[in-house]
């Protein structure tokens, strides 16, 4: 039950991944309006399809999972089989949709913001026109148009076989056999949702390994957890070259070629396709021609104060990290900058995450790449991990399966990258978040206090096990059930200590 659940709830969550306007518009506008009046130009309805539930959606489900798991899972406690109602599952994400858009509509209005419908397009340095003959002039000009699905070559998409993540959403039907083109956060998602349906999934991905954008060990592990024991099978360095939708009783036929040599290795006859094989942005013609701005493969070329001649883009436009909560937080810089105030965002102290079931989370670099950054730049890269084996949560949840990973430097304590993958990995995760955004070292962190029993208390682990610069090496540290017990019978006098010893506990 817990299981269908969470897949019901990704859904919903995936709403959240066509544009970039809820988070602009929850985070960076109310930033925006306290330093003046600002003017919005959107297309359609506010936040497309693309209300602000990423991650309010997902945290809703996973919190409905982890409910139904302590009454039914963890206790034990015999349930009927599950099921799913999958139009009302649909509906329900269809109308969450509108409403939170709506939500967000009034609250911008309530900010003070002019909404102007209508499509927009640059006429030349502040100056915009939208809709048919409609012009405005503006001091500043911010681009956040988002992006939509990536499709490659070859691929025929129709919107019911073959389809690509926005289609998905609708959730129109759940398919025996479905294949997912790309195994990356999209990918990965879209096949735990079906899995948890009942739909038997085939990856198709161009590079040799499945997860190739995750820490290695992380995707080591994620791949043991999340595709090994379920219906997934994969094919590794491939290309779907050519994919036809389903039509008059056949199947979707997909055409595999070796991503090397491009010859036709195999085909394969499913009864969809889902294409996930990343998003582009959505600058053309937006009039970037008329101010001299030349895309990069449809990115907005910016500097690192998301800046081009006579204007500023942030969000998935400009290509430096398409996600929701980094364009919200580049929104946030740009606004520092038009009143007057520099400020420089650090991407990689943003985070990601990967809500699957169990969830994979992360800020900073992988090991290759901490690795690669250090070689270059003559440092030296130590890595600290801790199971979540130890931790009593965790255990008591009866989800000790877990990992995290600390990358770090040793002479100076700098934190390069964490990664975790478990159940609910993105609460314990904040804490590192807040670290790596504010530059903590680890010296400055380790001695911090962690309620018991808690799932930050892997972190502290994590921290705590990190050894820099001339630290003494010490045993690990113990928990808070073991410590107290020795506490306790040092006081009964069954453990000696000797004047001026000190007892490490």
């Amino acid at each position: 039950m817990s299981y269908i659940n969470m897949a019901l709830n990704q859904l919903e969550y995936w709403q959240s991944m066509a544009n970039n306007w809820p988070a602009l518009g929850t985070r960076w506008h109310p930033h925006c309006a306290s330093m003046g009046s600002p003017q919005a130009v959107d297309g359609q309805s506010m936040a497309h399809t693309c209300p602000a539930m990423g991650q309010l959606w997902a945290h809703i489900g996973h919190r409905w999972v982890m409910i139904n798991c302590i009454l039914v899972h963890y206790i034990y406690a015999a349930v009927a089989a599950a099921g799913y109602d999958r139009q009302a599952v649909a509906d329900h994400a269809n109308n969450l949709a509108s409403k939170i858009r709506s939500n967000l509509t009034n609250s911008m209005k309530a900010l003070g913001v002019d909404i102007l419908t209508g499509v927009g397009t640059i006429l030349g340095p502040q100056k915009v026109k939208y809709g048919t003959d409609n012009v405005i002039t503006a001091k500043d000009i911010i681009i956040a148009t988002g992006s939509v699905p990536s499709v490659p070559k070859g691929i025929e998409v129709d919107g019911k076989t073959v389809i690509t993540s926005d289609h998905a959403l609708k959730l129109e039907f759940v398919p025996d056999w479905i294949a997912i083109v790309g195994s990356g956060y999209i990918g990965l998602e879209f096949s735990d949702v079906y899995t948890a349906l009942g739909s038997e999934v085939t990856f198709v991905e161009a590079l040799d390994q499945l997860m190739p954008g995750f820490d290695p060990e992380i995707g080591k592990l994620a791949q043991r957890v999340l595709i090994n024991p379920r219906k997934i099978d994969f094919h590794t360095g491939v290309f779907a070259s050519k994919i036809t939708p389903a039509k008059d009783g056949r199947p979707v036929t997909i055409e595999l070629v070796d991503a090397k040599t491009k010859e036709l290795k195999d085909t394969l006859e499913v009864d969809a396709a889902l294409i996930a094989t990343g998003r582009a942005p959505h600058t053309k013609g937006l009039g970037l021609e008329n101010i001299n701005v030349e895309t990069q493969r449809g990115f907005v070329p910016v500097d690192e104060h998301m800046r081009v001649p006579h204007l500023y883009c942030i969000g998935d436009a400009n290509g430096k990290m398409m996600l929701a909560h980094a364009a919200s937080a580049q929104g946030i810089s740009v606004v520092e900058q038009v009143s007057g105030k520099d400020h420089v965002l650090n991407h990689l102290s943003i985070p990601a995450a990967c809500f699957t079931h169990p969830e994979i989370s992360m800020v900073g670099l992988t090991e290759p790449q901490a690795r690669e950054k250090a070689e270059k730049e003559g440092f030296e890269v130590s890595v600290a991990k801790t199971s979540f084996k130890a931790n009593t949560k965790a255990l008591a949840e009866n989800e000790g399966e877990g990992l995290a990973k600390l990358i770090y430097r040793p002479d100076n304590g700098e934190i390069l990258g964490v990664h975790i993958f478990w159940i609910a990995c993105c609460r314990p995760h904040t804490r590192s978040i807040q670290c790596n955004s504010h530059g903590n070292r680890i010296q400055d962190i380790k001695f911090a206090v962690h309620a018991h029993p808690t799932l930050s208390e892997v972190l502290d682990e994590l921290f705590k096990s990190a050894k820099v610069g001339l630290q003494v090496r010490r045993k690990a540290s113990l928990g808070p059930a073991l410590r107290f017990s020795m506490i306790f019978q040092l006081v009964k006098g069954n453990i000696s200590s000797g004047v001026g010893e000190a007892v490490a506990v």
